[in-house]
C-alpha cells in the first residue's frame, strides 16, 4: 500500500514540474559556468583589442587609451589630490619651507631657495616644472626635461635619426641627450614641442598625423609600442644602471636585454625617481659608478671633475661660500637599502598594485601612496589590520620627521654662528662689492630703463652677489674655512638626501635615521670649528629641541 501511494505521488503534476524546474536551473547554472569560463579564458588570452596603432613616437597618451582604456582612465586620475600625512597631491602644493623653515637658508644662493613646493601626481610633472620660479626666474638647463617630459623621441631626432622608425638606438638617444642638455631650458622645451606626437588619424587607425606639443610622462616612456612589454630608454638610467652593474662585477649590462620582469617593474620608475646631476656644467648623469648608498654616491661626486678642472658641486652657498651638493629625489637609492628591496618587492607592487577587472589582472596606473590603498598594496603580503599597518608607517615617518627637524636646527645653529664669523669681512668689503655691482650694472642696457626703486633693488641684489663672490674667493684661500665648508658639504648632503626623498624615511627607516644622525654630527662639528675660529668667549646658539611645525 505504501509503495502504491509513493508511485502515485511521484506521478503528481506538481512533483514532475518541480523536478523539471530543478533540472532546468541546474542546466542553466552549468551552462553559465561554462560560458563564464570560456569568456574569462578568452579575456585572458586577448587582454586588449587594438582599435588604433600607436608608435614609440606617440607621446600623447590619449591614443594609447583607445586600446588600453582601463590603464589610461586610472592614469588620468593622477590629477586628483592624493595627500598623506607628509605631502603629495594638493591642488596648490605648499612650499616645503612652511613645514621645514630651515630649507630657505639651506639653499641660500640656489634656485631651490626661492621656490620648492610639495610634489603632485604624474599628470602635473611637466606643468609644475614650467611654472616654478626656479625655471621662470633662473636660467636652467635643458637636461631638466629628462625626467619631466615624454622626451625620448626628441632625443632620437636630435641624435640624427627619425623618431618614427624603431627600434631606437641607445647611442642615438644619448647623443640627443647631450645636445638637449647643452641648450637653455626654454630652447630645449621648444624642441620637445616641435617633436610632438605621432597620433593616429580618426577613421584611419593605421595612419598617423604629426601634432606639436609637449606631454608629461606617457605610455611610451615605459612600454614597447608593439609588444607592450616594459622598456627603459631614458639615457641617464641606461648608462647609470650599466655603471652600477659594472661596479658589482657584471659587464656590459643591457637593461632591456638582461633585466628580469620583476626588476623592470622597478627600473621603469627608477628612470626618474633617483639622484642625478642635471645642471649646465656637464651632460646629465646618474652617479652610480661606486654604488647607490649615500656614501658611494658622495664618493663619485667628490672624485668627479668638471671640464674646467674644478671639483663637482651644484652651487656655492651664499652665506658660507662652501661648495655644496643638491640631492634630487633618491627614492630608488633609498629603497635599495630597505627590507622591501631585499624581499624582492618592486615599486609597482606598492604604488601600482594589481587590480582585477573580470578575468584580467592589470596594474593600477593611478600611481600614488600605498597609504591610500592599503588593502591592495600592503595586505597582499602583510596579514595585519589596516589600522595596524598605517600606525606602523606613521611611527616610522614621525620618527624621521622629528630627526629631520633636529638636523635642520643643527644647520640653523651652525649658520647663525658662521654669520658672526663672517660679519667683519662683510663690513670691510661692502663698499668694494657695491662698486663692482655698479660697474657691472652700468653695462646692462636694461638696467637703465628701470624705475628708481627697481634700480635700487637691483643694485642691492647685485651688491650682495658681489659680496658673496668676494667671500667665496676668501674661503678658497683660507684652509680653516675650507675645512668648515667640507663639514657643511657632508652635513647638508645628508640632510637634503632624506628631505628630498619622498617616503619620509619609510623606504629604509634605519638608513634614514643613520643618515640624519650623521648630518647632525657634521653640522655640530662645523659649528664647533666656527666657534674655535671666533676665539674665547664667543657666544653661539645650541638649540636642543627644535620648534615643530606640521
Amino acid at each position: 500500500m505504501a509503495i502504491t501511494d509513493l508511485t502515485h505521488r511521484l506521478r503528481s503534476p506538481k512533483i514532475a514540474l518541480l523536478a523539471l524546474l530543478i533540472t532546468a536551473v541546474a542546466t542553466f547554472l552549468i551552462a553559465y559556468l561554462l560560458v563564464s569560463i570560456f569568456r574569462h579564458k578568452t579575456e585572458a588570452a586577448n587582454p586588449y583589442l587594438r582599435f588604433v596603432e600607436v608608435k614609440q613616437s606617440t607621446t600623447d597618451p590619449a591614443p594609447w587609451g583607445l586600446n588600453w582604456p582601463r590603464e589610461y582612465d586610472r592614469y588620468k586620475s593622477t590629477v586628483q589630490a592624493s595627500r598623506t600625512n607628509f605631502g603629495g597631491g594638493d591642488a596648490n602644493p605648499a612650499q616645503k619651507s612652511e613645514v621645514f623653515p630651515f630649507l630657505t637658508r639651506m639653499f641660500a644662493g640656489y634656485a631651490f631657495g626661492i621656490d620648492y613646493r610639495d610634489r603632485r601626481g604624474h599628470s602635473y610633472m611637466l606643468h609644475d616644472q614650467e611654472i616654478t620660479r626656479r625655471v621662470t626666474e633662473r636660467p636652467q638647463s635643458g637636461a631638466c626635461l629628462h625626467c619631466h617630459a615624454s622626451v625620448i623621441p626628441t632625443y632620437v631626432r636630435l641624435g640624427g635619426e627619425d623618431p618614427e622608425k624603431t627600434p631606437y638606438n641607445d647611442k642615438t638617444i644619448h647623443d640627443g641627450l647631450v645636445k638637449l642638455s647643452a641648450m637653455k631650458y626654454w630652447d630645449a622645451h621648444a624642441e620637445v614641442i616641435k617633436t610632438g606626437s605621432s597620433t593616429p588619424i580618426e577613421g584611419k587607425p593605421d595612419q598617423f598625423k604629426h601634432f606639436e606639443g609637449a606631454h608629461p610622462v606617457s605610455c611610451t616612456d615605459c612600454h614597447n609600442a608593439k609588444t607592450m612589454r616594459l622598456e627603459v630608454r631614458r639615457p641617464g638610467f641606461v648608462a647609470g644602471i650599466r655603471a652600477l652593474k659594472a661596479s658589482q662585477g657584471i659587464k656590459d649590462f643591457d637593461v632591456n636585454r638582461d633585466a628580469t620582469r620583476s626588476e623592470m617593474r622597478t627600473f621603469v620608475c627608477a628612470q626618474c625617481h633617483v639622484e642625478y646631476y642635471c645642471g649646465p656644467k656637464t651632460t646629465l648623469f646618474f652617479p652610480w659608478n661606486n654604488g647607490v648608498k649615500i656614501e658611494e654616491i658622495e664618493k663619485t661626486y667628490d672624485n668627479y671633475k668638471f671640464a674646467d678642472g674644478k671639483r663637482f658641486n651644484d652651487w656655492v652657498h651664499a652665506e658660507t661660500g662652501a661648495e655644496l651638493l643638491k640631492a634630487q629625489h633618491p627614492e630608488f637609492e633609498m629603497w635599495n637599502q630597505g627590507v622591501h628591496a631585499k624581499s624582492g618587492v618592486s615599486c609597482t607592487d606598492c604604488h601600482m598594485p594589481y587590480v582585477r577587472e573580470g578575468a584580467m589582472k592589470v596594474s593600477d596606473h593611478y600611481v600614488r601612496s600605498p597609504l591610500l590603498m592599503v588593502a591592495q598594496s600592503c595586505q597582499q603580503c602583510h596579514g595585519w589590520s589596516e589600522s595596524e599597518l598605517t600606525n606602523r608607517v606613521a611611527s616610522i615617518q614621525n620618527t624621521t620627521f622629528a630627526q629631520m627637524l633636529r638636523a635642520g636646527q643643527s644647520l640653523t645653529d651652525f649658520l647663525d654662528t658662521f654669520k658672526t664669523l663672517r660679519a667683519p669681512f662683510n663690513e670691510k668689503n661692502r663698499a668694494l662689492a657695491a662698486q663692482q655691482a655698479r660697474e657691472k650694472l652700468s653695462k646692462d642696457a636694461a638696467f637703465a630703463k628701470l624705475s628708481g626703486a627697481e634700480q635700487e633693488k637691483k643694485l642691492t641684489e647685485a651688491t650682495q652677489g658681489a659680496l658673496n663672490a668676494l667671500w667665496a674667493e676668501h674661503v678658497a684661500k683660507t684652509p680653516e674655512l675650507k675645512a668648515i665648508g667640507e663639514l657643511q658639504r657632508k652635513a647638508q648632503w645628508r640632510l637634503d638626501y632624506v628631505a628630498a626623498e619622498n617616503s619620509m624615511g619609510f623606504h629604509a627607516p634605519q638608513e634614514a635615521t643613520r643618515i640624519l644622525g650623521e648630518s647632525i654630527d657634521y653640522f655640530r662639528q662645523a659649528q664647533l670649528e666656527t666657534v674655535r675660529l671666533l676665539g674665547p668667549g664667543a657666544k653661539y646658539p645650541v638649540t636642543l629641541e627644535p620648534a615643530r611645525k606640521k
